[in-house]
């Protein structure tokens, strides 16, 4: 029997002026709708690796019943060019939220909303959710970031490099290690690189604020790191340590993924990671349904 690989459409919507451009697998009758949030210098493919179909999230969630958009993050993609306009975080939420309003506005959700985000992309993924408006989200997944940079990596991550092409070196193993984690034409980033907004590098700092958004966040969380990662500190502690953020979430779990490196939907595993993603929105999903079919608490009589 061959397996079925749901079309993945390109699109835009324009917000104020500003468009926005997405890649999406519609579903007619989604369980859940799942918003992806891409990484640093890439777009929206991220979530659709070229040339291996089992890889791309945006296949797999439509094959089983996810709708899935996957939203050039504002600055990159159709925006890049209102880059300047993009540098506060405000806005940048504003917009995602806006694009999300608009595109759903007329479709179904099925059980609401989950967002996946990876690496920088978590940054806004979290920011959505400490929002008041990301309080009705279904669940939240970040991946491939954290508060410290693994030690292998604080040197020129933090205290930067003199000379330009070594620090690139290094950074390009770091993230993409030695390369049996991925398929050889993937490895390295060439076939999904996209131009990064300048607003990007100053972003960064946001880690800093990680507690107090984390914090604020009301919706299931699951954290993953690759096994090999090595941008972030990864291992049991470096999972817990961000677990214990989420002080208001109703279900924290986190996972460390086998056999992957930092660009967890891009190596051989990926189809495993986006399988216990999805499982993880069909958990919340099955909670929000059996929350929303509960009878009402009867009060105490007097």
């Amino acid at each position: 029997m061959t397996e079925s690989h749901p079309d993945v459409v390109p699109g835009a919507v324009d917000i104020d002026g500003i468009s926005l451009s997405y890649r999406a697998s519609w579903v007619r009758q989604p369980r859940a709708v799942v918003l992806a949030l891409h990484g640093g210098a890439t777009d929206s493919a991220y979530f659709d690796c070229p040339g291996h179909p089992r890889l791309s999230l945006l296949r797999t969630g439509a094959a089983l019943g996810f709708t899935v958009v996957a939203l050039d993050r504002p600055g990159y993609g159709a925006s890049l060019p209102h880059a300047r306009e993009l540098t506060d975080p405000a806005r940048r939420v504003d917009l995602a939220h806006a694009v999300l309003d608009r595109l759903l506005a007329s479709r179904p959700t099925g059980a609401g909303v989950f967002v996946l985000a990876h690496s920088a992309g978590s940054e806004l993924a979290v920011r959505m959710a400490a929002d008041v408006r990301g309080h009705g989200l279904l669940g939240l997944e970040i991946a491939g970031t954290g508060r410290h940079h693994h030690p292998r990596s604080v040197a020129f991550l933090e205290l930067g490099d003199k000379d330009l092409l070594r620090a690139r070196d290094r950074l390009r193993q770091a993230l993409w290690g030695t390369g049996e984690l991925y398929p050889p034409e993937v490895h390295g980033g060439a076939s999904i690189a996209a131009a990064s907004p300048a607003y990007e590098s100053a972003a960064r700092g946001w880690r800093y604020e990680f507690p107090e958004l984390a914090a604020r966040v009301r919706v299931p969380v699951q954290f993953s790191l690759g096994e090999h990662e090595e941008v972030w500190s990864s291992g049991p502690a470096a999972l817990a340590d961000i677990a214990s953020l989420f002080t208001a979430s109703p279900r924290v779990r986190v996972n460390e993924q086998p056999d992957s490196g930092h660009n967890l939907s891009l190596g051989h595993s990926a189809r495993a990671y986006h399988l216990k993603v999805l499982s993880f929105a069909e958990e919340c999903a099955v909670t929000r349904e059996a929350a929303i079919a509960a009878p009402p608490r009867q009060g105490r009589a007097g």
